[in-house]
């Protein structure tokens, strides 16, 4: 784990994001502990995608092992790895992530969704069992990321990679297909892709990042009524620019990832700006109006989490850089390195409370706000290349990285 190696790293970066002159740094992230994860290690290329708390159990999909990891949040353990078989089994990692699985994972009542290559899969967290298979197309393309309507009974999960990119809304209590959108823009042009979806209670409306579209090359945030979504007969399929209500909110240089409900209208865009040079921000919207409310200097991530105990952002800023703005073409590289954190944005102020030094790829985020704790998979310091911090953090085995809030 290294503790004592990390432990100034942190700190230091710590005290130089926080504000007021205090030198109390006990409400700022910092390491507890590194969780080995069976399977990966020293050197290990670790192709992980997104992660939940549950009860007191965190979870995380893992291509590696072609599974979704369980890991106890008393003990800090890892105590499953939930596999299927047959049909039932994850596709696991390819050299695309386009062919990968699993990738996606939310809540659905008791159960949790995984999207998967052509499906859904349907875990029970009781049996730590693949359950069922919930097909969702035919082209060899994962189901990326979902969203969940408890009150209406609606899941809804996107296929960013397919020749048009659609989502998918299934009946949660029977698990079959009720309607699927596709997303063509009113120029003709299908969308550069699909990210996280939020479904906002208050306001019945379905939020998804699209990656691109005629109008917002660089993204924009598609807002999609639940009435509407409701309405399409059983079986259908429509486009999004035919549902009624539905809005369309530019993003600006964005290229969007992650989403995040936050406090009163506010919703945040995880920006992984893909443009050299450019600032990596998070965009906080008005959900309702489509209003910058404010940009913020703490993009280039994938998941993007609000705790409301703390009324902050966690955002996964795997491709942040030591200048805070984008490497080239926004990717990491041995000649155009990134400097991964997690960072903190302060929901009230839109501040950035502290950024503190993660592993390489950690790009997955979840927070438990009983315990206080923020987990992050990262890769091994060594694959991908491109981490130039990594390993003088200590982060150099593949595994599961945990920080303390409090």
């Amino acid at each position: 784990m290294k503790k004592t190696a990390i432990a100034p790293a942190l700190i230091a970066l710590a005290l130089a994001g926080c504000g007021g002159g205090g030198n109390d740094n006990s409400d700022n992230p910092h390491l507890v502990q590194q969780i080995p994860i069976t399977g990966v290690g020293a050197g290990t290329n670790y192709s992980f995608d997104l992660s939940l708390v549950a009860g007191s159990t965190y979870y995380f999909t893992d291509r590696n092992n072609a599974a979704v990891e369980a890991i106890d949040i008393p003990t800090l353990k890892q105590v499953a790895t939930i596999t299927g078989t047959g049909a039932n089994a994850f596709a696991g990692a390819h050299p695309s992530n386009s062919n990968s699985g699993p990738d996606g994972l939310n809540s659905v009542g008791t159960l949790l969704f995984a999207g998967d290559v052509n499906s859904v899969k349907v875990i029970d967290p009781a049996t730590k069992q693949v359950v069922k298979t919930i097909v969702t197309g035919t082209q060899g393309v994962r189901s990326d990321e979902g969203c969940y309507d408890a009150a209406h009974g609606i899941y809804m999960i996107s296929t960013p990679e397919a020749a048009t990119p659609y989502s998918t809304f299934i009946n949660a209590a029977t698990q079959t297909v009720i309607a699927t959108v596709t997303f063509t823009d009113s120029a003709g042009a299908p969308s550069a892709g699909l990210e996280q979806c939020r479904y906002d209670t208050s306001t019945d409306t379905f939020f998804v990042n699209n990656d691109g579209t005629t109008a917002n090359p660089h993204g924009e945030l598609d807002a999609m009524p639940g009435a509407a979504i409701r309405a399409i007969a059983a079986g259908a399929t429509v486009n999004y620019t035919t549902l009624t209500g539905v809005r369309m909110y530019g993003e600006g240089n964005c290229d969007p990832t992650g989403l995040a409900l936050g406090p009163g209208t506010d919703i945040a865009v995880g920006c992984r700006e893909a443009t050299t040079a450019a600032p990596l921000l998070v965009q906080i919207i008005n959900r309702n109006t489509g209003t910058l409310v404010a940009s913020v200097n703490a993009g280039g991530g994938d998941q993007i989490e609000y705790d409301a105990g703390s009324n902050r952002y966690y955002n996964a800023s795997s491709r942040w850089t030591a200048t805070g703005n984008a490497a080239v073409n926004g990717a990491c590289s041995a000649t155009s390195p990134c400097t991964p954190v997690l960072s903190v944005i302060d929901a009230a102020s839109h501040a950035v409370v502290v950024q503190v030094p993660t592993g390489n790829n950690a790009h997955s985020v979840a927070v438990d706000s009983g315990s206080g704790q923020v987990f992050m998979p990262i890769s091994s310091d060594t694959a991908p290349a491109g981490c130039t911090t990594c390993a003088a953090n200590g982060f150099v085995n593949a595994g599961v990285a945990v920080f303390s809030i409090h």
